[in-house]
């Protein structure tokens, strides 16, 4: 194990015991440094990859903090390494966004408001509206992202965002086939909002599986190249 290593995870096991809590401030690193026997440097780099994944904290002039390790937050620095796996991993991710995007679906039709309705609705005209494939890339997303803020556990909606987000890369609206597709996607997105509307969990479950199942075939049938500047 090398030095950063050992830093990294002496860390981590700290904050994981409740030795560092939420929130509060690590040791100084002379103190690290010697209780975990490593380098100012060794440490230093430890501390900037916990950073990375939303961990801990620097503050300038303050010290280094540990974050409030909200769920949320930290499912959200998956996008890290979630945004390196090919169409190939990401169609084996879809098995897992088919579960949770139908039980987020039924969740928020159990809880529907007049107003996550109305939005709803909302962007589904936006999205009728648009010629542009970035910007119903973009509606899509926040259909999506607004169902799952409903459901009212924001861990799955930052989970299902970083799968999103990753599929948005591979943009199939624009394809000869696109518009067809985009017709059947909008259908989709009408069905789920009304089972959303008539507050029928069973039938928002349904449908949500079922459109995220469409959106996988399309990407196994036509296998779209990643576009570096353009959501999908």
């Amino acid at each position: 194990m090398s030095a950063v290593d050992k830093a990294f995870h002496g860390l981590r096991h700290m904050i994981a015991t409740g030795r560092l809590s939420a929130g509060g401030r690590i040791p100084p690193e002379g103190e690290l440094c010697e209780e975990l026997g490593v380098s100012r440097g060794s440490l230093r780099e430890a501390v900037r990859m916990l950073a990375a994944l939303g961990v801990v904290e620097p503050r300038h002039g303050s010290g280094t903090y540990v974050s409030q390790l909200r769920p949320e937050d930290i499912i959200g620095s998956l996008s890290l390494t979630l945004e390196l796996l090919p169409l190939s991993g990401l169609l084996e991710v879809y098995e897992i966004r088919r579960v949770l995007e139908s039980h987020v679906a039924a969740q928020a039709a159990a809880r529907s408001t007049p107003e996550t309705v109305r939005e709803l609705f909302a962007l589904i005209e936006a999205m009728d509206a648009t010629d542009d494939p970035t910007e119903a890339s973009d509606l899509d997303h926040r259909f999506h992202a607004e169902i799952a803020t409903a459901a009212g556990n924001p861990a799955l909606a930052s989970l299902l965002s970083v799968f999103r987000a990753r599929s948005r890369k591979y943009q199939v609206f624009t394809l000869p086939e696109g518009e067809q597709m985009r017709r059947k996607s909008d259908e989709d997105h009408r069905v789920l909002a009304t089972a959303i509307a008539d507050r029928d969990p069973r039938a928002a479950a349904g449908a949500a599986e079922a459109h995220v199942a469409q959106t996988e075939r399309w990407l196994r049938a036509f296998m779209p190249p990643m576009e570096e500047d353009s959501p999908a």
